[in-house]
């Protein structure tokens, strides 16, 4: 069964995809990030969005979505930009026929390292090692989206429980 796990942003969105067969048994398939121009205008950011969303979705065909949750952030501007990524990304799974399922920072950083105020480096650190990955996953944001879905298939445990 193939996760896709999602750090959603409009300028960079990370995405990872695992292909999960059981407990410590998780593989890495595909990272990286969908980015998108600042200038543009922001009906067709969210449109390319959705569109390679859509893309990643049909490539792989995740049985689950796993999307990082905002709770909080400074700059309005900043999370409205993120909320207004993680709709499309949400639209995009719930209408190709995906789980989607949301988890906050710290429960990512819990369920990847062990301790939920892991810092970025941490993270990164420990998904590579989970993962067997033997370099650098830049940017942070494609090591993020790995560490979502690796947080589904630690919460959730063995792919038969998946509804």
């Amino acid at each position: 069964m193939f996760v896709l796990g999602i750090d959603p942003g409009l300028t960079r969105c990370g995405y990872g995809c695992v292909e999960w067969s059981g407990p410590n048994k998780v593989r890495a398939v595909s990272a990286g990030v969908i980015r998108s121009e600042h200038g543009e205008d922001l009906p067709y950011r969210l449109a390319a969005l959705h569109t390679e969303i859509r893309s990643l979705i049909d490539e792989y065909r995740p049985k689950v979505v796993a999307i990082e949750r905002v709770l909080f952030q400074v700059n309005v501007s900043t999370a409205m930009s993120v909320g207004h990524a993680s709709g499309v990304v949400m639209a995009a799974a719930a209408t190709a026929g995906c789980d989607v399922l949301q988890y906050s920072p710290n429960e990512i950083k819990l369920a990847v390292t062990g301790y939920g105020n892991a810092d970025k480096q941490q993270v990164e650190r420990m998904v590579r090692a989970q993962l067997k990955i033997d370099h650098e996953l830049k940017p942070v944001d494609a090591a993020d989206a790995l560490a979502v879905a690796l947080c589904h298939t630690a919460i959730v445990g063995v792919p038969e429980v998946v509804g």
